[in-house]
């Protein structure tokens, strides 16, 4: 990250569809966009780790002050951990699943996102030490961009960053409130005490900020030059009451976004962008969501000043407003010159809810140019994402890895510097600039799933490593595109997105052609009763050298009344890798998060291989 300052200026939103609708495969993308977030780990690396050219960095973070703040993630390209985007960060993360979870539980992509948010929560808890103490940054940014090295080998100054009373920071702290209240929505079901830990922190967090006022920038002033907080605090702490209601359920968050909402410009400001600094089109949707839920009581007639905003951001993304967003000749959402693509993705995720909020209420969005059918929303939504993976004028896809034709010279540190692992001689701090940052070759670490800042007002993009405004990815650029991808990738799936969150059991799907093998039944799903039950289905089918091979979804669901715990699976005629199960010894567990399984709830797994499903059976399970 080499400085993102923006202001309050025009801004954004996009959306989404099936796959079926399109050409690329936004399966494969979301995959490959969550896989991003194991590169930008900082701390110790786990076991599992996919990201195989990273190494432990950072583990010193936080001694000098006392504390431990080893983990959580880096920014973008830089090794500074910087607390109000690597929150926003989370929020996004937690919000794409709170969605669609279901989508990416069908992708066998749920448990890998739900990494992805703990890495960052566990980090967060770290961070908050004590109710009014909340650490905001790392690293400093002018120290770090004097050096090209990896995180690894970092030499430069690890100084924490705090506020406090005496040195507030709303914004910060009413930021990650949101980002630890949407995060306990996300673990309620799976994980209900480090849920309920999350909530906590979140309560104690919103009243810091609410009761200690300031902007957090001016006491944690080495953050000005690169995340700076232009919008002030008013939209986060309305942003933090959104969240905190939806996690708690508790009236005094609705109160409060009813009672403040026109004093602190929940109503006021009519937004065309939405990002890191800027929440109050973030605001507009969720509160718009309780109001369509029934949920606004007294405060019906200030909730729908807040709808009243949301759709001014809705409208002027699809050139049916007052006042629309600007876009490239190709049809690109323009914000700025840097890293304009993280305005792209954030917009588009808040155009895709509010396009299936809308479906769900059976409404339609109100323009200045007349009513306009929800679909329209989410058609031009997908159109954004396409342009991102490669429909554009340059057939050029922003993401990294991602088609054919992505950039190769990333600005960011660890991807263009060969790994510590295959190249274990420490790399100084000016030796990167010499040796790596000028090098005019493609990186040695492909940094896959990356979303780069992208093109320029024209479609221009040039593909060099010290062309930061356009080749620096970031981490908030990806996370709202998660929930993007998953419903394109999974489609609506028909269920009410009013409804309280849950994450049903997937619906079977229409047959497919005669060609691919039929899942057979499996023990647990005939016409004998069973506890529990087992389903599989063909998601997906590809050629390959000459052979054809399927992606199996599995579905195991407790059809008793309780709850059954250490459930085994006995799994053979396996002839390819297996996601969402943990081996052990020669059956199949399932991971801790998911275990035990409630009454009523279903999990998911998927494997892949050449050959008809494999037979599934209930090995053993104990009742809790």
């Amino acid at each position: 990250m080499e400085k993102k300052l923006i202001s309050m200026a025009p801004l954004l939103l996009i959306l989404c569809l099936p796959f079926a609708f399109g050409g690329h495969d936004y399966n494969q993308a979301l995959s490959k966009s969550i896989l991003f977030f194991e590169a930008q780990r900082s701390g110790y690396i786990p076991r599992d780790q996919r990201v195989s050219w990273r190494a432990n960095s950072g583990l010193n973070d936080g001694k000098a002050s006392g504390v431990d703040l080893v983990g959580g993630y880096y920014d973008a390209g830089d090794n500074v951990k910087f607390g109000l985007p690597m929150a926003f960060t989370i929020t996004m993360m937690s919000w794409s699943i709170i969605e669609y979870g279901k989508q990416m539980a069908a992708n066998g992509e749920l448990g890998h996102a739900m990494g992805a948010v703990k890495w960052g929560t566990d980090y967060l808890i770290k961070a908050h030490p004590e109710p009014y103490v909340l650490y905001g940054e790392v690293g400093d940014g002018n120290s770090d961009h004097y050096c090209w090295q990896r995180p690894e080998d970092m030499t430069t100054d690890r100084h924490a960053y705090k506020i406090d009373p005496s040195n507030p920071g709303s914004d910060l702290a009413g930021e990650t409130a949101a980002a630890m209240a949407a995060a306990s929505i996300v673990f309620r079901r799976f994980n209900p005490a480090y849920s309920t830990e999350l909530l906590r922190h979140a309560y104690q967090l919103f009243e810091f900020a609410d009761k200690y006022r300031g902007k957090y920038d001016s006491s944690i002033t080495v953050a000005q030059k690169y995340y700076r907080s232009v919008s002030g605090y008013n939209d986060e702490l309305l942003w933090a009451a959104a969240w905190l209601y939806q996690a708690s359920n508790n009236d005094y968050y609705l109160n409060y976004l009813g009672k403040n909402g026109d004093s602190m410009g929940g109503t006021g400001w009519a937004m065309t962008e939405f990002g890191w600094d800027v929440k109050y089109a973030g605001v507009q949707t969720l509160v718009s969501k309780f109001l369509m839920q029934g949920k606004a009581g007294l405060h019906a007639p200030v909730f729908e000043r807040y709808h009243q905003k949301a759709e001014h951001f809705m409208c002027a993304l699809i050139g049916k407003g007052s006042r629309n967003v600007q876009k490239t000749p190709g049809g690109l959402i323009f914000r700025q010159r840097w890293n304009n693509m993280q305005f792209v993705t954030s917009a588009s995720f808040l155009a895709t809810v509010y396009s299936d909020y809308l479906t769900s209420s059976r409404g339609t969005l109100r323009c200045d140019a007349g009513n306009v059918a929800p679909s329209q929303l989410l058609s031009f939504a997908k159109s954004q994402v396409d342009y991102l993976l490669g429909d554009n004028p340059r057939a050029t896809s922003y993401m990294v890895d991602y088609g054919n034709n992505f950039p190769r010279q990333v600005h960011h540190r660890g991807s263009s510097i060969v790994s510590i692992k295959f190249h274990p001689q420490f790399v100084a701090c000016r030796q990167g600039y010499a040796t790596w940052y000028s090098r005019k070759a493609s990186d040695p670490n492909v940094l896959t799933g990356a979303v780069v800042g992208g093109p320029d007002a024209y479609d221009n993009f040039a593909d060099e490593r010290d062309n930061y405004e356009q080749t620096e990815p970031a981490t908030y650029n990806n996370a709202p595109l998660l929930g993007i991808l998953a419903r394109l990738g999974g489609g609506h799936a028909g269920y009410n997105q009013l409804l309280p969150v849950a994450i049903p059991a997937p619906k079977p799907v229409a047959a497919k052609p005669k060609t691919e093998p039929k899942a057979k039944p499996t023990p647990g799903t005939a016409a004998s009763y069973s506890p529990i039950s087992i389903q599989q289905k063909v998601t997906k089918s590809w050629n390959a050298k000459g052979r054809t091979y399927y992606r199996y979804s599995t579905v195991v669901t407790n059809k008793s009344s309780k709850t059954r715990k250490d459930l085994k699976l006995s799994i053979s005629k396996l002839y390819g890798p297996i996601w969402g199960l943990t081996k052990s010894g020669n059956s199949y567990g399932l991971p801790t998060h998911l275990n035990p399984l409630p009454a009523g709830k279903s999990i998911e797994f998927v494997y892949i291989h050449a050959a008809s499903p494999a037979d599934v059976s209930v090995s053993s399970y104990d009742s809790a």
